[in-house]
Parts: structure tokens; C-alpha cells; sequence
């Protein structure tokens, strides 16, 4: 048996070298498709192309947030002012007032890129140890959600797979109902002539025959019966096929809804239709659960 996924999770993973620590947070939420975003703080948005290659590599679908913590013990971290830049704000808003105010210290330092506070230098060989050991501890963590999301999947797999249990049980019921639609149809008819011509007046039994074949030709639901059974065997075999089949299953719910509605608009009948009612419930619960699916 395959294994589908929740797109909720969350993991982290923490690690250190060389006196630098760091800690790792992903956590995914429900998606349309794969969207990566990514809080790696200053210095580190280089790694961005590897976390996204690293996320799409045994992640399909969700909203994906990465975000990195880094620190160093014992580091004096460097400031720098890019003076050019303040001289050009200031002259910039000297010229805006005609001269008659200028900007605070804290005005001006609020805009980006006039101070960068930046890590100690280091070599690149070192830089790119670093990097690697961070991102082996953000595979950890990546492997950890995709755990999450699997245990999470596995008991939508069990929620999922008795809903459509009862829609086969519905369905069922509805056929019984069926059944008895013609003669139903028949008796609605007898009902409203005597109700309209009165009571002496008979119809002919062909001619009601053919009324009632007319009628309850229209009202047939055999075929929708049929297709919510195909569809329900489709359910199973998706669920058990497993991976990334929460789109596929999606469409399948649509399409259990559309039979349950052609169902519910064609009932001459009360049980029929109370049925059909209870089914296009269990069928929205099925849809609701199935866009937590990857």
C-alpha cells in the first residue's frame, strides 16, 4: 500500500561549528501548488537556491516556510556606513525643504542600505564548510516534516477511506429506493387526476403505463449510481496508490458531488432525496479533507 501526505508539518534542527550555532524552522500549510518563502537573515540569502532546490526535491505541494537563526559566540560583528549614500539623502532632502530642515540621525539610518551590520570575515573555504554543514542540517529538517506530513497523511488516509465507505453504503440505499420509484410515479399520477377530475373518471392502464414509463425514465439514477460506484473504486485505488494524488482526489469529490446532485434533482421520492441529502454531505466532509492532501 503507497502512502499520501497531509501538506501540514512543522520540524526544525539545530546545529553548530566553529563556535557559530544555528537553527533551523520549517512548516508547511495547505497550497495550490509548491510555494517556497524563505526568513534566512542578513548575510544569508545565498543559501535561498539550495533550500528551494532542497524543498522541491521530496516536496510536490503546500506553502512552504524555511526560516534561519544563526548566531556567533563571542564575535564582534562589523558596521558599516555607506557615507556616499548618506550624503546624497541629505543633499536630496536639503533640496526638497529649500533648506528650512534636515533629516535625523535616526531618519537616515533607518534607510536600507545606508548601515550594514555584518558577521567577522571569513575565507571562503570556510564560508562554504559552513554552508555545507548548515545544509545538511536543513535536509534533517526537511525530513523530519515530510515524517509529519506522512502521519499526518496516514490517519487522513484511514478518515478518508471510511467516508467512502458510506458513500457506497448511501449509494446502495439510494438503489433500493430507486426501485420503488415507478411505482411511486404511478400512484403520484392516479393521486393528482383524482385530485383534478375527480374520482370517477378512470385512466386507461396503458395509458397510465405509459405515463409512468415516461416519467420514471427521467427519474432514472441508475446511471448516476453507477458512476459514484466507479468513482468510489477510483477513491481506493488513488488512496492506495499513494503520493501526491490530493489534486487528483479533488476532482474526483467534484465529481462525486455532481452525481449527487443529478440524484437529488431527478428523486420523486422523500427517501430517495433524504439519501441524496446525506450523501452530498458525507461528500462535502470527503472534499474537505482531501484538500489537506499533497
Amino acid at each position: 500500500m503507497g502512502s499520501v501526505a497531509s501538506m501540514t508539518g512543522y520540524a526544525r534542527a539545530e546545529g553548530g561549528m566553529g563556535g557559530a550555532t544555528w537553527m533551523w524552522e520549517v512548516k508547511s500549510v495547505n497550497g495550490r501548488g509548491l510555494d517556497v518563502r524563505c526568513r534566512l537573515g542578513n548575510g544569508f540569502d545565498r543559501l535561498e537556491p539550495m533550500v528551494r532546490e532542497r524543498a522541491g526535491a521530496t516536496i510536490s505541494r503546500g506553502s512552504l516556510s524555511v526560516s534561519l537563526q544563526h548566531a556567533r559566540a563571542g564575535a564582534t560583528r562589523t558596521v558599516t556606513i555607506n557615507d556616499e549614500l548618506v550624503r546624497r539623502v541629505m543633499a536630496a532632502a536639503a533640496e526638497i525643504s529649500g533648506g528650512m530642515g534636515t533629516l535625523s540621525l535616526d531618519a537616515v539610518f533607518a534607510i536600507p542600505g545606508v548601515v550594514e551590520i555584518g558577521d567577522p570575515s571569513e575565507s571562503d573555504a570556510a564560508r562554504e564548510q559552513a554552508d555545507a554543514a548548515m545544509l545538511k542540517d536543513l535536509d534533517r529538517a526537511i525530513a523530519s516534516l515530510n515524517t509529519a506530513r506522512r502521519g499526518e497523511g496516514a490517519r487522513l488516509f484511514v478518515v478518508l477511506g471510511a467516508q467512502i465507505d458510506e458513500i457506497v453504503s448511501l449509494s446502495a440505499d439510494a438503489a433500493h429506493c430507486a426501485a420503488a420509484q415507478p411505482d411511486a410515479i404511478r400512484k403520484h399520477i392516479q393521486a393528482r387526476i383524482a385530485a383534478m377530475i375527480g374520482e370517477t373518471t378512470s385512466l386507461s392502464a396503458d395509458r397510465l403505463a405509459q405515463e409512468v414509463a415516461v416519467l420514471a425514465i427521467k427519474a432514472d439514477v441508475r446511471e448516476e449510481l453507477d458512476r459514484l460506484s466507479a468513482h468510489a473504486e477510483a477513491g481506493r485505488e488513488l488512496l492506495t496508490a499513494g503520493g501526491a494524488v490530493g489534486r487528483r482526489l479533488d476532482f474526483l469529490a467534484q465529481e462525486f458531488a455532481r452525481e449527487a446532485n443529478t440524484l437529488c434533482a431527478k428523486s420523486s421520492d422523500a427517501e430517495l432525496t433524504r439519501t441524496g441529502l446525506a450523501l452530498k454531505a458525507v461528500i462535502d466532509r470527503f472534499r474537505e479533507q482531501v484538500q489537506n492532501l499533497e
